[in-house]
């Protein structure tokens, strides 16, 4: 049996695509580990027992919100990409000198495991927990290009082997992809294996008994990642919600406290947080989303069409691969208005169209094998290297 250690930064997002991966190569007998910064954050959703070796973490503070475009994603790269690798990379060394993987699977955020592994001569594979890196998102950017590649190299001769030349965001041995190309389109040298849909903890307290089987329930969420940027938008969302209430129920998910939600409310129900694949596989007629890639590809999994509103980083080229592909509309983050977004639910809730296209692209990721191909895969390089 092999051993493989998961390096990951110590976001949600990025955790639980590989949640389920690890637990399919235990089951099949192999040993698994963990590298993060927030050892806490993997046991909650890898399980208790989950083995995890502490990392240090990026310096404290949070991105201006009112950034967008280049100047957030450069901000991203340099308040907490970079600092991250940095600090991870002694934490990652000690975890493969005592683990002693025979493949490290390192996300595509989390450079100090490719770049550790690179150094020490290990395996390893990247897990792609979103697709916007294959579409090439600097293209038009060549200045910031330029400054990324500049980083990258500085940090590889920091932490990684000076002379390698492999970019830590995709390693030469295997690359898994949590999409499929009818969504995505088409990547060279790309293992797509859509989205790891497995069973996670799901905290308790969800009141199941207020859904209304009468209406159709449409589920808002922006993540755990925008509590600071979504109140004025959450609250665009309530209003529509609230104007279609004959037909309609709304879950509104509100981490940060920003709503007001009424003691008795038959209409919408504003929670912190939800089980989202509990309630995806109860039966939700729409998602509305700032097209984060976890959530809009669980959503397209199960068949559900979308409303997307994206904010920075990856989710306008995520909103992109929605809208082209048919299963969703886009609408602009800081300008919509209730009127707007209600004849964009309207359009995802009442014209077959979009539903077909999620249920198409939902039919192409159950195809694509899921948790179990993604274990093939490193089973099958993790016996290539023996």
């Amino acid at each position: 049996m092999s051993r493989f250690l998961f390096v990951v930064p110590p976001l949600t997002g990025h955790i639980n695509p590989a949640v389920g991966v690890a637990a399919e190569l235990a089951g099949r007998g192999h040993r698994v580990a963990w590298a993060c910064s927030d050892p806490a954050l993997v046991r909650r959703l890898a399980g208790a027992g989950a083995e995890v070796f502490a990392c240090a973490g990026a310096p404290e503070g949070s991105r201006p919100p009112e950034l967008r475009g280049p100047e957030a994603l450069r901000f991203l790269w340099e308040w907490y990409l970079l600092p991250l690798a940095e600090a991870m990379a002694p934490g990652v060394r000690a975890a493969v000198g005592e683990f002693r993987p025979d493949v490290v699977v390192a996300d595509q955020q989390a450079f100090a495991g490719a770049l550790v592994a690179e150094r020490l001569g290990v395996p390893w594979a990247t897990s792609a927990t979103t697709s916007a890196e294959f579409t090439d998102p600097l293209a038009g950017l060549p200045k910031v290009r330029e400054w990324v590649q500049e980083r990258l190299a500085l940090l590889r001769a920091s932490v990684g082997d000076p002379a390698g030349r492999t970019d830590p965001r995709c390693s030469p041995h295997l690359v898994l992809a949590f999409s499929a190309p009818e969504l995505a389109g088409p990547a060279d040298g790309v293992r797509w294996v859509g989205p790891s849909v497995a069973a996670r903890p799901a905290g308790a307290g969800f009141p199941w008994e207020w859904l209304d089987a009468g209406r159709t329930t449409v589920l808002v969420t922006l993540g755990t990642a925008n509590t600071d940027v979504g109140a004025r938008f959450l609250d665009v969302c309530v209003r529509a919600l609230r104007e279609r209430a004959d037909r309609v129920q709304g879950v509104v998910v509100d981490p940060g406290g920003t709503l007001r939600a009424p003691v008795e409310d038959k209409d919408v129900l504003i929670v912190p947080s939800v089980p989202q694949l509990a309630l995806l596989e109860r039966g939700v007629g729409a998602v509305v989303c700032h097209a984060g890639h976890n959530t809009v590809c669980e959503a397209l999994w199960h068949g559900v069409p979308l409303v997307v509103a994206p904010i920075r980083d990856d989710q306008p080229v995520v909103a992109g691969q929605v809208a082209d592909a048919g299963a969703g509309v886009r609408v602009r983050f800081g300008r919509v208005d209730a009127r707007r977004l209600g004849a964009a639910l309207d359009a995802v809730l009442d014209g077959p169209g979009h539903r077909a296209a999620a249920e198409r692209i939902g039919a192409a990721f159950r195809a694509a094998g899921g948790t179990p191909a993604a274990a093939d895969h490193l089973e099958e390089l993790a016996g290539e290297l023996r």
